[in-house]
């Protein structure tokens, strides 16, 4: 190396990027206004209140929650587990309150 000359070293990241050319690139990209062909419906052929009368011969009754309570369920299922359980727990306290009321404590 000659006198007032500076060395420099290449890092193995400078030379890949010399070696793949242009790596800013622009990709393109896809519309995000489009949908994926699963989530395409076709509403002309919508019919309203398909399953109504099914529903009702089977005695199934739709109810809104509110989003608080929603929220603390992961599906219908869980709704039904968690007022099932609540009826269960409403009737064995009726019985117990029962039981209990017909007793008389005896003065002393």
């Amino acid at each position: 190396m000659l006198r007032g000359e500076t060395q420099y070293e290449l890092s193995a990241h400078v030379l890949q990027l010399r070696t793949k050319g242009n790596g800013m690139k622009a990709k393109e990209k896809k519309s995000s206004d489009e949908l994926r062909p699963e989530y395409n419906f076709d509403y002309s052929k919508a019919v309203r209140g398909k399953h109504y009368k099914r529903l009702l011969a089977e005695g199934a009754n739709v109810v809104t929650l509110e989003p608080d309570i929603a929220r603390a369920f992961a599906d219908s299922a869980a709704v039904n587990e968690a007022l099932r359980t609540l009826l269960d727990l409403t009737k064995t306290t009726q019985r117990l309150t029962k039981k209990a009321g017909g007793r008389r404590i005896a003065a002393h």
